[in-house]
Order: C-alpha cells, then structure tokens, then sequence
C-alpha cells in the first residue's frame, strides 16, 4: 500500500511538471504566433497606379502613353505631340530619318538627333506586345502623322479643300430649299384631306377623339421631322468641312463626342426606363379619357338634361373641378414611383424644395380656395345677384375661386377675396326679390298733432304712385317709435327687381315729399326743437319752381 502511494505522488509530480513545461512553451510561442499573424494580416504594397492618354496630332490618335503619378499621362502625351508638331514643322527634316536605339530604359525614338521619345516596358506591357515591335510601330505611325501635318498645310491641300467646303455649302443650301418645298407640299396635303378627314373620326367618336389635338400631333410630327433633318444634315455639314482642315479637325472629332454622349446616355436612361414609360403613358391616356367622360357627364349636369335630386345645376362646374383636381393628384400619386429619376437625391430635393416653398407661400390662396367653394355650396350668391359685402353694395359679375368681382351702381369694379367674404356678412337683395318678396322701406317723422291714419293714408297713396313696386301683396305702414317730439313710420313695400332698387327708392322719396306737401303736413325728421312760426311745407303752386318742370297733362 505505501509503494502504491509512492507511486502515484511519482505520477502526479511528473504530470505536473509536464503542465508547467506547457504552459512555459504557450508563454513563448504565443507572442511569436501573434507577431506572425499580424505580419500576415499587412497587406502587401499596392503597384502605382498606371494611367494612359493618346498622343493626338491635327485631331488624329496615333497612339497611347502610359503614365505614372510622378510623370503623368497627359503630360508625357502633350510633350511628345509637342516635339513630333515641331519636328513636321522643319522640311529640313525628313521623317525617313526615324530611328529607333534600345537602351537601358527602353526604346529611344529619335529623328536624326533630335528626341522624340522612349517606349518603355510599362508602354509594351500596356499594349501587351514586344517592346522592339512595338517601337518600331510607333515609329511609322510618327512618320505618317509628320508626312500628313506638312501635306494637311500646303497650298495645293488648302485650295482644294476650299472648293470642296463650298460645294458642300451648296448642297445644304439646296437640301434646305427642296426640303421647304417639300414641306409647303404636305401642309397642302395635310389641310385639303386630311383635316376635314379628322374632323369626320372625331364625330364618330363620339367626341372622345380631338381632331384638333389630332391635327396638332400631326403637324407637331412633321416639324419634329424636318427640324431634325435640318440639323442632321448642318452636324454633317460641319463635321465634313471641319475635317478637311488641320487646324479645325480636333474640334470636329470632338464635335460627335459632344453630340453623341449625351444622346447615348439619354438613349440608355430611356431603354431602361421603357417599362415605366410605358406604364405612364398608358395612365396618361387613361386619366385623360377618364377626366373627359367626367367632363361630358358634369356639362349633362349644367345643361340640365341629366338632373339629380337636390343638386343645382350651378354647383356642375365647380363640382368638376374638384373631382378633376382629386383624379389627377391620385394619378400622380400613382405615377410618382414610375417617374424617371424619382428615386434619386436630387429628385426628392426639389421636390421638398417645392413642397416648402407652396406651403409657406399658398396659404392664404388656400384659404381663398375652400372659402370660394364654400360660398358655392352654401349658395350665398350667384352671378348677377345684387349683394351688400362688408360697406360694398353692387351686383356679383363674376365668382372664381381666389375672388370675387363687385360691380357697384356708380360702375366700380371691386374685387374681394373669397375668405373676407366668407368671414363676413353677406345680404342678397336678389334672392327673394326673384319671389316677389324683397321689401323696400322708408323712414319719417311726424308731429304727435298729425293723426295717425292720415299719414298712413299719404305714405300708402305715395307707395301706390310709385311705378315699379308691386301692388301685391299690398304695402304696409309700421309705427316704428314713438319719440320725444314725432312718431317716426316707416313705410314697406314689395319689389321684384333689386338692380331697380335706387330708383326705386329715389321715386318713392319723391312721392312721399309731394304727398306731404300736397297735404300741407311737416316732416320733422331728423330733429324737432320747436314750432317754427311759418309751416315748411312746399306750396302746390311752388312744386314745379325753375329749373324743374311739369309733367305735360295735355290730351294727346
């Protein structure tokens, strides 16, 4: 038993020293593993980026340079044109003097002993092609482009060219003179059948069809036509004429990069946006007819041939335009998505843009707005109707939706805004006067001495001789107050015409003077302080006194 436990404290010391060598060795490998994980984990150096740009003479591309960030591409380009424009430049040399020497730092191109430039590795690497060969093709590409730089600038070239730019000015004056005639001939065309053939399909069509917006499209096409023509045929003209000349050929070849890019990119912008193109104008010509069977059921409305339970016929067009306003915000809600471009950063700026600048500036229109189509629905006035708006009294001319038109007795057009309407009285002298019950009224004071029925007898005797007020119902008096010194009656009557209203008025007070003087009785209104010792009544004898003159009662 001791020697088994001897021998199991042998075992446990030799475990334990085995765990400590262990842990000794993770202690010193650790860090080294860790060193060589992060030496891992660095990222080799990056190669310098290598950029390339063609080497152009008199617009023509002889071949591309490459470049690093210490010698750039475009720089290194601009130089070896440089030498090659002033090499052509010197007929004493020839361009069959192009030589080619390999060196250490590449192949060395030289004219005579003139340098021109170095075609590198990187040059051969680029073009993937033997350095030598490659030399050796720059060489004759050198060589042409010096042959064609002198030749391009002699007189012979110049001349010829000339004549050659001014035949081509012929033939596009002459295109552009065939084409208007051309033109004058299908307009003909287009107004001796065709127009009175769309006039016929739009009957047919029972209206949903326009022949003028067909005819519209029609000659919209053919301008679309001939204006591109025209200019196809001036990009050609130049494009041909810039070419022939050296000094102009680089604008020339930039000429089709300048047109040609951005149609290409509005090309493919418009490939891929086909689908939603087609969806919006697929929704486009659904709204439209949508907003015309709308149209053609609110004009029925207006026209009364098709009524409806409590609706007047002038809430037809107002009506409509709501309606039409509500179909196209929710076409374009719907359209929005499909729209082009909708998605981008800057489409959703302008579009907050907007949004703020309506919201802060459209406010009051707004109001104007809803209070207009309030005044429409509550059916304050209509046009023509003879209204009293705030201290204005004239007849409504015309009714919008932002104002309202006032036109006063005295010819002044006044214009008020819808929302000062709505908050404000309004009184509508032509509503019940339509019914024969719109009452006019005129006030008087009279002495406690008079009786009463007398002068109730001289103002319905004044109402009587009034032409223009109704006879029925009949006018009445009302004693309105009894005041410290008069009695103050008022006297009403029933009209049916309120545009007559001041006439009206203006003859009635007439007839209330005559009657009051014809009867010797004192109007005391305004104030009374005291019997005067004379009556201020107007004599019979005095009532036609000049300038005034008297009716003529001569039998005729």
């Amino acid at each position: 038993m001791g020697c088994n436990f001897m021998m199991r404290c042998k075992g446990f010391r030799e475990l334990s020293l085995w765990a400590c060598m262990g842990l000794l060795v993770a202690g010193l490998c650790g860090p080294l593993m860790a060193r060589a994980a992060e030496a891992e984990a660095v990222p080799p150096p990056s190669p310098p980026t290598v950029t390339e740009a063609p080497v152009i003479v008199d617009g023509v591309d002889l071949f591309d340079v490459s470049g690093i960030h210490a010698f750039p591409a475009k720089d290194r380009a601009r130089g070896i044109q440089a030498r090659i424009e002033a090499f052509a430049e010197n007929p004493a040399l020839s361009s069959r003097a192009l030589t080619v020497t390999e060196t250490a730092d590449g192949s060395r191109i030289a004219l005579g002993e003139q340098f021109i430039m170095v075609v590198s590795d990187l040059d051969a690497q680029m073009e993937d092609v033997n350095r030598p060969l490659l030399a050796r093709l720059y060489v004759k590409r050198i060589g042409e482009a010096i042959e064609t730089y002198r030749r391009d600038r002699t007189s012979e070239y110049l001349l010829r060219s000339a004549g050659q730019v001014l035949i081509a000015t012929l033939a596009l004056l002459l295109f552009i003179w065939l084409g208007k005639r051309a033109v004058r001939r299908i307009d003909q065309e287009l107004d001796g059948r065709v127009k009175d053939q769309l006039a016929g399909l739009e009957h047919r069509s029972l209206r949903l069809i326009s022949a003028s917006h067909l005819w519209s499209a029609l000659r919209g096409a053919r301008k679309l036509v001939w204006t591109l023509a025209t200019v196809a045929a001036g990009i050609f003209y130049l494009d041909y004429a810039l070419h022939l000349f050296p000094w102009t050929r680089l604008f020339a070849t930039q000429l089709w990069t300048l047109l040609v890019d951005p149609l290409r990119s509005m090309g493919n912008s418009v490939l891929a946006a086909i689908p939603d193109l087609i969806f919006l104008v697929i929704l486009v010509f659904v709204t439209r007819y949508l907003l015309k069977t709308i149209r053609l059921f609110f004009l029925a409305l207006a026209e009364g041939t098709t009524p409806l339970v409590h609706f007047e016929r002038d809430w037809a067009w107002p009506t409509y335009r709501l309606v039409r306003f509500f179909v196209i915000a929710f076409a374009l809600v719907v359209a929005y998505p499909y729209i082009p471009g909708s998605q981008s950063d800057a489409f959703k700026g302008i579009s907050l843009f907007l949004g703020v600048i309506v919201s802060l500036g459209s406010s009051s229109v707004i109001g104007n707005i809803i209070a207009g189509y309030t005044m429409i629905y509550r059916r304050a006035f209509r046009v023509g109707d003879r209204v009293k708006i705030e201290d204005y009294v004239g007849d409504i001319t015309e009714s919008r939706l932002l104002v309202t038109h006032l036109r006063t007795p005295k010819n002044e057009e006044i214009v008020i805004p819808n929302s000062v309407i709505l908050n404000n009285s309004v009184v509508n002298y032509s509503t019940l006067a339509r019914k024969g019950q719109l009452i006019l009224h005129a006030t008087v004071g009279i002495g406690y001495e008079t009786p009463w029925r007398q002068v109730e007898a001289m103002l319905l005797q004044a109402a009587e001789r009034t032409d223009g007020l109704l006879k029925e119902p009949k006018p009445f008096v009302l004693q309105k107050q009894l005041g410290s010194f008069d009695v103050t009656y008022e006297v009403n009557v029933y009209c049916d015409d309120a545009q007559a209203m001041n006439r009206l008025y203006a003859q009635l007070h007439r007839n209330i003077l005559d009657a009051f003087n014809e009867y010797g009785v004192q109007i005391m209104t305004p104030a009374y302080e005291g019997d005067p010792e004379q009556a201020k009544v107007v004599p019979r004898d005095q009532w036609y006194a000049a300038p005034a003159m008297a009716p003529d009662t001569s039998p005729r």
